[in-house]
């Protein structure tokens, strides 16, 4: 993939930009720490799809507008969904992939041919395989999620059908860490456990072969650590999705301990494949 800001692809930018472009917002509030904007429109244009993708600050009382607003725009192919949208971008959708109707979250929408939106969901699927391709064994495994939002349920999801033996998930939102926890249960796999906890300080975390931070923890100067890494065994591994900082806080302080580490900027790679494929479905059939 092209760097974006790199002299070849500003001058790919400036030279395939018109009329005919087609465009994708991402939505998110805030919406200054993504990296999608860049990432995702090269990696469309590397597989020979005109298009640009536009960043959109959009607090949540006006997604309806923002909705509204590009219903009647013919050349809005899709939109990419952030921070704190992807539950409520799904009641926007006409249609749902499989995992996202099970989440009931979204984090891309491409457009049907009725011009409606169909909704997937890669963050879990992009976590996952990042943590698979660092060597992570996650068959029979014991984990800890921290945050149970849009991108946390889809990594649990993700991880239980991975195979992972148990997972215990810690979130602020006692309901919404439950529902999780109740419907991964009922998959029939791995178990999950729910705690209405979002900062897991007082856990034994010696009990756990891969810790996950799903929390937005760690993307402002002066969080606190989604977890006490003091007696964090060189044997863990250690996930965060937060993608700015490149090198989150808890990253450095797991690598410090000689864990094995997955950054959000390492699954974002591999959620940006996913939902490239994703949006080019509706390119090669149109």
């Amino acid at each position: 993939m092209q760097q974006a800001g790199s002299p070849s692809f500003t001058a790919s930018l400036d030279a395939g930009l018109s009329g005919a472009t087609r465009v994708y917002f991402i939505v998110g509030d805030p919406i200054a720490q993504v990296r999608s904007p860049s990432g995702v429109t090269a990696a469309l244009r590397a597989a020979g799809r005109d298009a640009l993708v536009v960043p959109a600050h959009v607090a949540p009382a006006d997604l309806p507008a923002f909705f509204a607003g590009i219903a009647p725009m013919r050349n809005v192919d899709g939109v990419i969904i952030t921070v704190p949208h992807k539950f409520s971008a799904a009641s926007y959708c006409a249609t749902l992939a499989e995992e996202a109707a099970f989440l009931g979250a979204v984090n891309t929408l491409r457009r049907n041919a009725d011009g409606g939106w169909h909704g997937g969901m890669f963050d879990g699927t992009g976590f996952v395989a990042a943590l698979v391709a660092a060597g992570c064994e996650l068959q029979g495994k014991r984990a800890l999620l921290v945050g149970a939002g849009g991108a946390g349920s889809a990594i649990g999801h993700a991880l239980i059908q991975r195979g992972i033996g148990s997972l215990d998930v810690r979130d602020n939102d006692a309901e919404r860490t439950a529902s999780l926890s109740a419907r991964l249960n009922a998959l029939g796999r791995g178990e999950a456990r729910a705690e209405a906890r979002g900062v897991a300080a007082e856990l034994d975390l010696r009990t756990y072969d891969v810790i996950v931070n799903a929390s937005p923890l760690g993307m402002r100067a002066g969080d606190p650590l989604p977890i006490d890494v003091a007696h964090l065994p060189a044997t863990t591994f250690v996930g965060d999705v937060v993608t700015k900082p490149p090198l989150t806080p808890l990253i450095e302080a797991a690598r410090a301990r000689g864990c094995p580490t997955v950054t959000g900027t390492q699954m974002f790679e591999r959620v940006c494949d996913r939902m490239v494929e994703f949006f080019l479905e509706t390119a090669m059939s149109a």
